[in-house]
C-alpha cells in the first residue's frame, strides 16, 4: 500500500490530506499511523516556523553579501530536523501509545507533532545547548 493513498476498504488514512481531514471520530491505532500523523504534524508545524523565520531574515538581510543566503540555511533546518530528530521522537510516541494500548485521536497527534516543534524552538531559544 502506498503511503499518499487512501484505502477505502480497510478505511486505512494514509495520505498527507487526510492528516488534516480526519475527524475527532476517527481513531488511529496502528503504530505507522500513529508514527505517520505525529511525524506529519511535526513537519508541517516546523515548516510553518521556518518558513516565517526565513521571510523575517530575508526581509532585514536581503542587501547584505552573506547574510542573503541565510533564509536558505533557516529552511534547510526546517526540513532537517524533523527528518530526523522529527522521526526518531514521533516513533517513541507512537511505541508508547501501542505498548500501552492506547488509541490516538488525530487532535494529540496535532499536539505531540507542534509540541515537538515548540520544544525544539525553547531549546533554540535557550542557553542550554551553550553549557554543553
Amino acid at each position: 500500500m502506498d503511503l499518499f493513498s487512501r484505502d477505502f476498504q480497510t478505511g486505512a488514512h494514509d495520505s498527507v490530506l487526510s492528516v488534516i481531514s480526519l475527524s475527532p471520530n476517527d481513531k488511529i491505532d496502528t503504530f505507522v499511523e500513529i508514527w505517520y500523523q505525529v511525524f506529519l504534524w511535526a513537519l508541517f508545524s516546523s515548516l510553518f516556523v521556518h518558513i516565517v523565520a526565513a521571510l523575517i531574515a530575508f526581509l532585514r538581510l536581503r542587501k547584505h553579501s552573506i547574510g542573503r543566503w541565510i533564509p536558505l540555511a533557516i529552511l534547510t533546518m526546517g526540513v532537517l530536523s524533523p527528518l530526523t530528530g522529527g522521526v526518531v521522537s514521533s516513533a517513541a510516541v507512537a511505541g508508547v501509545y501501542r505498548a500501552s494500548d492506547m488509541v490516538m485521536i488525530p487532535f494529540y497527534a496535532l499536539v505531540w507533532g507542534v509540541g515537538q516543534t515548540f520544544v525544539v524552538i525553547i531549546i533554540s531559544f535557550s542557553r542550554i545547548l551553550a553549557t554543553l
